[in-house]
C-alpha cells in the first residue's frame, strides 16, 4: 500500500512537500560556510555554462549552495523518471530549481540533449556522476560527455555537516540535521576539451571521480565525521 501511495501523484506532492520542508529546516538552521569559492569566482564572473558535480549520496543540503552562490532558477537538475526520481523532482522543483526529467536509464537521450541545450545558454547544471543506481563514488562517463559537448567545465562539489547520518542506503546518504555547522567544499574547475579522444576522456573521468571524493573527504573532515568508502568499480 506504501508503494502505491509513493507512486501516486497525491504521494508525490505530499511526500516532496514534506521533504522540501525539512530541507529549509535544516539549511535555515545550520551555519553554513563555503571552502574553495576562490575557484570558481572567474566562473561566476564570466557567466558561462558550468557543471557542478557531486555523489548521490551528498544530496540531502546540496540546494543551500546554490541559493549561497545566487545560482536559484539559473541551475537545472536532471532527474529520473523512477517513481524515486518523481518525488525528488518534485521536491527540487519546491526548493526553486528547474528540473529536467530524464537519466542514463530512462528517457537518458532526451534529458541530455535538453540538459546540454540549457547549458549552452550559459547556464549552471547539477549532476550526480554515481547516480541513479551506483555503484557509489564512481563516476560513470555520461557527465563527462555532456560537459565536453557542451564546452562546460566540471566543478566538484561536496558537503558535510557536524549533526547528520550517513544512512543504510547504496550511497550512504548523509541525511543532515538542523541546528549543526555546515560546510560546502568545492574543489578547482576541470575542463573537458571537445577534441578528448577515449582514452583522454577516461583519464578525465578518473580525475572527476578523484577530486570529488577528495572534496567529500575534505567536507567530512571539517565536520568530524568519516566519508564512506567508494563501491567496488563494475
Amino acid at each position: 500500500m506504501l508503494k502505491r501511495f509513493l507512486a501516486s501523484a497525491a504521494g508525490t506532492v505530499i511526500v516532496s512537500a514534506l521533504v522540501a520542508a525539512y530541507v529549509r529546516l535544516v539549511l535555515a538552521t545550520t551555519s553554513w560556510r563555503i571552502e574553495g569559492r576562490e575557484h570558481i569566482e572567474a566562473l561566476l564572473d564570466a557567466g558561462g555554462p558550468v557543471v557542478a558535480a557531486f555523489w548521490h549520496g551528498r544530496l540531502g543540503a546540496m540546494t543551500g549552495l546554490w541559493r549561497l552562490l545566487g545560482r536559484g532558477r539559473d541551475l537545472a537538475v536532471l532527474s529520473s523518471t523512477h517513481r524515486d526520481g518523481r518525488i525528488s523532482a518534485a521536491t527540487m522543483r519546491r526548493l526553486g530549481l528547474e528540473v529536467i526529467d530524464g537519466s542514463s536509464r530512462r528517457g537518458g537521450s532526451e534529458g541530455l540533449r535538453r540538459m546540454i541545450s540549457w547549458l549552452r545558454g550559459g547556464r549552471w547544471a547539477a549532476i550526480t556522476p554515481d547516480g541513479p543506481r551506483g555503484p557509489r563514488m564512481r563516476a560513470q562517463p555520461g557527465v563527462l560527455m555532456m560537459a565536453r559537448m557542451a564546452g562546460a567545465p566540471v566543478v566538484p562539489v561536496a558537503f558535510s555537516t557536524t549533526r547528520g547520518r550517513i544512512l543504510g542506503s547504496w550511497d550512504r546518504l548523509l541525511l543532515p540535521l538542523p541546528f549543526g555547522r555546515g560546510v560546502y567544499v568545492l574543489g578547482r574547475p576541470i575542463a573537458m576539451p571537445r577534441e578528448a579522444d577515449e582514452a583522454t576522456l577516461e583519464a578525465l573521468r578518473l580525475e572527476v571521480e578523484s577530486a570529488l571524493t577528495e572534496a567529500t573527504r575534505e567536507a567530512d573532515r571539517l565536520c568530524g565525521r568519516e566519508t564512506p568508502d567508494p563501491a567496488p568499480p563494475r
